[in-house]
């Protein structure tokens, strides 16, 4: 599959490369390494990063903005989204040919070229794997693409903690570290929060409840954001900030926002992206995320998280 995709890179002149919506580090890092490894390697090709902006990645670049008409005889490539539903800008459809790359678990098998790793770490691994693939066809690394595919594969396995992780992962972290990017600079950017953000950690560890099969939620509703002074997605970030607790097993984070409720469920060891998925989401078994529309659909979640605890 890796050479149908570097056949099909060379075939085209434009190259367009899409994520999922509300992204994260893997979902910036795979789209824009792999356009970093593409632009370095075919320098006379049109490579853009497309997708809403989210300020708070702009650290890693802020995505292209383009014309539809640039899609005419274009390559799309889809990076780290597992359904379509989940893809930023609507626009992935209108190019030539369509090539899905991902690590999630493959219920939408969307695309003309499909490259599925579930045993991936991250999306961002398997672009760095995909350079190995090629290097010998022409495919180039650079500082820009190391530091981008490193930053995905960091954030996904949560620093290397994730189950995740495995020794491929580790080895191509080492090689990546070798190219003179500020690993510093990196991770205060990915890792460093604003003092509001700090204090909302607080109310979050004063405010989740815990039952007795360790399952964990908190409810964060918009009044609650607004008085700290938070986005629902920098109060994204504090899903991991449970992780840490003993006894527990698995917990979900609901953040109300104007239109629906954001839901970032967790686990250490019962499966969740089966809950995810009934609430118009997916994910990862330990890390998944969905939409609820109301307070009352957020109570049938909970009950189900409670459910995956309970000892059988």
């Amino acid at each position: 599959m890796k050479q149908t995709i570097i056949e099909a890179i060379k075939q085209f002149d434009t190259i367009i490369i899409h994520r999922h919506v509300r992204p994260d580090p893997d979902a910036y890092g795979s789209q824009g390494g792999l356009a970093a490894i593409i632009q370095a390697s075919f320098p006379e090709k049109n490579v853009y990063v497309v997708g809403e902006r989210d300020r708070g990645l702009d650290y890693l670049f802020v995505p292209d903005t383009i014309a539809d008409d640039v899609y005419e005889g274009a390559l799309v490539i889809v990076c780290d989204t597992a359904n379509q539903e989940r893809v930023c800008d609507e626009r992935y459809t209108k190019g030539e040919k369509l090539i899905k790359i991902d690590h999630h678990p493959n219920e939408d098998a969307y695309g003309d070229i499909l490259w599925v790793d579930t045993t991936s770490s991250s999306t961002s691994e398997m672009i760095y794997e995909f350079y190995l693939f090629g290097k010998d066809q022409g495919l180039v690394m650079n500082e820009k693409a190391a530091r981008l595919i490193f930053a995905g594969i960091v954030g996904d396995t949560g620093r290397f903690l994730f189950p995740s992780t495995t020794g491929r992962t580790f080895d191509y972290a080492g090689e990546l570290i070798r190219y003179s990017f500020d690993r510093t600079e990196l991770f205060n950017h990915m890792y460093e929060l604003e003092p509001q953000v700090v204090k909302l950690q607080g109310y979050v560890l004063e405010h989740f409840t815990m039952n007795e099969d360790g399952a964990a939620t908190i409810d964060i509703r918009k009044e609650t954001l607004d008085a700290f002074g938070v986005s629902p997605s920098e109060a994204s970030l504090l899903v991991g900030s449970l992780g840490n607790i003993k006894g527990i097993q698995a917990w979900c984070f609901f953040i109300e926002e104007e239109d629906q409720i954001r839901v970032r469920l967790r686990s250490k060891g019962p499966i969740i992206n089966t809950i995810a998925m009934k609430y118009r989401g997916g994910g990862h078994p330990l890390a998944a995320g969905a939409s609820v529309y109301s307070w009352e659909e957020a109570e049938q979640v909970k009950a189900e998280i409670a459910a995956v605890c309970r000892p059988e």
